[in-house]
C-alpha cells in the first residue's frame, strides 16, 4: 500500500465519528471527504489537504510540515497542504480533520 492509499485508509477510519454526513469524492487530483457537501479534508499526491477557518489560518500555518495549499502555483484560501510528518500520529491526524469539520461547519453557517 503506498502513502497515498494509506493516508486515505487512515481518513475514513479517522472520520466515523462524522460518517452519517460525510461523503468521498475525487477532486484535486486525489481523494476528498465533503463534510455536508462541504470540502473539509482530503488526499493528494501524499499530502494531506485541510481547510481551516480564517481565524485559525496564522495557527495552522505556524505548524511543522504545513504550508499553504498552492495547488495552482498561487496559495488558495484557507486550505493548506500538510506533509506526512505533520499527520504521523492519529492524535495529528484527528486534529486536522476537527480543523476540517469546523471549517465546513462555519461554511454552512455564513
Amino acid at each position: 500500500m503506498n502513502q497515498s492509499d494509506e493516508l486515505v485508509r487512515r481518513l475514513q477510519t479517522a472520520i466515523i465519528p462524522w460518517s452519517s454526513h460525510v461523503t468521498e469524492k475525487k477532486m484535486f487530483g486525489g481523494h476528498c471527504f465533503m463534510y455536508k457537501g462541504k470540502m473539509c479534508v482530503g488526499e493528494t499526491k501524499e499530502r494531506l489537504m485541510v481547510r481551516v477557518v480564517p481565524e485559525k489560518m496564522e495557527e495552522t500555518l505556524a505548524l511543522p510540515n504545513v504550508r499553504p495549499m498552492d495547488f495552482t502555483g498561487k496559495p488558495m484560501k484557507e486550505m493548506v497542504f500538510v506533509e506526512h510528518q505533520g499527520y504521523d500520529t492519529e492524535e495529528k491526524l484527528q486534529h486536522f480533520i476537527e480543523l476540517g469539520i469546523a471549517h465546513a461547519e462555519w461554511k454552512l453557517s455564513n
